[in-house]
């Protein structure tokens, strides 16, 4: 079942500032990290139920190679 990911205004600005601070710290690491960010909504989105429930329907994956948590809620209709 793949349902498409919505992401709130909250969890961009997250990304951003994420992707701001790696890219300062090391230049080329923030563009890895949207790599991998990205990699890990996809999987997301075409397997949802793939990550297990944390605390009631919130789901948690991680990014790879970083230390990022995607935390999320199925719906019916959308991620």
């Amino acid at each position: 079942m793949s349902l498409p990911v919505i992401l709130r205004l909250e969890a961009q600005a997250d990304i951003r500032s994420a992707r701001d601070y790696l890219e300062e710290a090391r230049p080329g690491l923030g563009a890895k990290f949207l790599a991998q960010v990205r990699k890990t909504l996809e999987r997301i989105e075409s397997m949802p139920e793939m990550y297990g429930a944390i605390w009631g329907d919130v789901r948690a994956a991680r990014t790879r190679k970083f230390v990022y948590i995607v935390y999320y809620v199925v719906f019916a209709d959308r991620v």
